[in-house]
Formats: C-alpha cells, sequence, structure tokens
C-alpha cells in the first residue's frame, strides 16, 4: 500500500506534533505544512486528526515491537496442531497401501 505524498505530509506532521506533546488537531497540522511551504488539499489535516483523536501516537509508536510476539503464537499454535494430525495421516497412508496390496493378490492390476 503505497502512500500519496499529501497522506505522508500529514503523517509527518502528526509526528512532530505527537514529539513535541502537541494535541494532534487539525489546524496544527495544517499550521506545520504551512510554514514548510507544502500545499495540500483542505480535507487531509482534518481527516489524519479525526483518525488519531484520542489516540497517543507515542505509545503507538512504543508498542510496534510488542505486535510481532503476539503474531509468533500463532505458528507455534499451528505447528502443535499439525504434529496431533501426523499420526491421522500415517494411519490413511497404511490404509491406502493396505488396498493396493488387496489388488495386488488377486492376480490382476488395472492395466494387466
Amino acid at each position: 500500500m503505497a502512500l500519496s505524498n499529501d497522506e505522508l505530509a500529514c503523517v509527518y506532521a502528526a509526528l512532530i506534533l505527537a514529539d513535541d506533546n502537541v494535541d494532534i488537531k487539525g489546524d496544527k497540522i495544517s499550521a506545520i505544512l504551512k510554514a514548510a511551504n507544502y500545499e495540500i488539499e483542505p480535507y487531509w489535516p482534518g481527516l489524519f486528526a479525526g483518525a488519531l483523536e484520542g489516540t497517543k501516537v507515542t505509545d503507538l509508536i512504543k508498542n510496534i515491537g510488542s505486535a510481532p510476539a503476539a503474531g509468533a503464537a500463532a505458528p507455534a499454535a499451528a505447528a502443535a496442531g499439525a504434529a496431533k494430525e501426523a499420526p491421522k495421516k500415517e494411519a490413511k497412508k497404511e490404509e491406502k497401501k493396505e488396498e493396493k496390496e488387496s489388488d495386488d493378490e488377486m492376480g490382476f492390476g488395472l492395466f494387466d
């Protein structure tokens, strides 16, 4: 998912505000972008401010490292489930071998 330059500008402005412990508001994002001489559609700052309303951006950044740890539990659980299914697969293979042998015992095969 590629971000447009306008979206990136709003993200960087929001990060600047969060770094300075300032509430992220649409007018403040606009002020930062205006100071940087960056022209943007007027709806972007309000959109980002609304999306980040009530969210502590610094906490989001600090907790990025903890997300993969939770994600690592899922593959471990899947591996445990696969280990339980392994005996079932072996039993099915044995049944198939028995069926094949019974055809051979009859003295003819499919292509004889």
